[in-house]
């Protein structure tokens, strides 16, 4: 190939490349590895089957067929529908009511993450629960002359710093239909000292718009065009209030609502805000959960540590449950010990706290 023969062929590549910048997609998503998944936050091992759960295609229960009995509180504000698909929002929640049993959903939302690029973490349908792996959104590296230039032959290089992991949670509605819930949860690698010398993995906040997005694209996997998906998901928020306060003595959180939109509202809390929920029973209004107190540890490895088991052992999990009771259009949010009495400790002012912060 002579001199001008590969001018040309560099001409075009760089381009090319130029083009690539123009990419409107913000989101593109790469899972961390097809082995071992990112175990962080702590406490994130797979749920036990649990015969309280209201879940798709299992034998009804008492408790479940009490679910089913249960009727809407009120009519919402700020939803709007597309033939079966609706959207619902409260503050800066979102989550979809859609008129199809849980089962005929359950491949294609599956089908749905792995076409995003994401590998499933778990994937258990006697729960309603699936999870993905943590993944890093490609699209946020900066589209610069050398990324674009070698970028696709080292890309392998090239990190955030950032990693994503997604809850979607199918739980069956009284009408017949599902509600679904994505949740996102965060981490950001940071340096564990002013000398840089190595990393540390951090929470960092949930982030409703990517929560958002993904509802979105759940909405046209659903068959919803992409105009009017972008127009359900841009509906205006409702005015919410909710805040923590105490009540004969014990920390709890007040919310305006009736129950219906209350318990989704904490449910979707507990997904974007680290809690696993081992258990739920609407019909009593309680959630049983674990969580993990948190230890500020500067000697914890970074990712690659995490990711090949260099981590400490865990701290114990403790098991809580959440309670939700409500009167007419106003719901108390309280949180219980193991056996099922108030809990008035550090950990359960934490808890209100966390939960009032992400209802806000």
């Amino acid at each position: 190939m002579n001199q001008i023969s590969k001018l040309a062929l560099l001409g075009l590549s760089l381009t090319l490349a130029a083009c690539s910048v123009l990419e409107t997609d913000k989101v593109n998503y790469k899972s961390a590895g097809k082995g071992p998944t990112l175990d962080v936050p702590p406490d994130l091992t797979q749920l036990s089957r649990e015969s309280r759960y209201a879940v798709p295609g299992a034998a009804v229960t008492a408790s479940s067929f009490q679910i089913g009995q249960t009727t809407e509180s009120s009519v919402p504000t700020a939803v709007t529908s597309i033939g079966d698909v609706r959207v619902e929002r409260a503050g800066t929640q979102r989550w979809l009511v859609i008129n199809r049993p849980a089962d005929k959903l359950w491949e294609p939302v599956r089908d749905f993450w792995q076409e995003n690029g994401f590998l499933l973490a778990m994937d258990q349908a006697n729960l309603g629960i699936m999870e993905t792996d943590w993944a890093e959104n490609r699209a946020k590296i900066p589209q610069d002359f050398i990324r674009n230039t070698l970028g696709k032959v080292l890309d392998s290089l090239y990190s955030t710093g950032e990693r994503d992991k997604f809850r979607t949670r199918l739980e069956r509605n009284a009408t017949g239909g599902t509600d679904v819930f994505i949740s996102h949860r965060g981490m950001i690698e940071v340096y564990d000292s002013s000398k840089k010398e190595s990393t540390v993995w951090q929470p960092r906040a949930a982030d409703p718009e990517l929560e958002a997005e993904f509802l979105r694209r759940l909405m046209v996997k659903l068959g919803v065009s992409q105009e009017q998906s972008k127009a359900l998901v841009a509906a205006g928020a409702t005015k919410t209030s909710s805040r923590a306060t105490t009540l004969n003595g014990q920390s709890v959180v007040q919310i305006d609502e009736g129950f219906d939109r209350a318990w989704r509202r904490v449910g979707l809390s507990l997904d974007r805000t680290g809690f696993t929920v081992e258990d739920r029973d609407r019909s009593k209004g309680i959630y049983f959960v674990r969580y993990v107190e948190p230890v500020a540890d500067k000697s914890e490895p970074g990712f690659l540590g995490k990711l090949f088991g260099g981590s400490k052992a865990d701290a114990a999990p403790l098991k809580y449950r959440i309670a939700v009771v409500s009167q007419g259009e106003s719901s108390t949010v309280s949180v219980l010990n193991a056996s099922g009495m108030p809990d008035t400790t550090s950990n359960a002012q934490r808890i209100v706290n966390v939960i009032a912060d992400d209802l806000k």
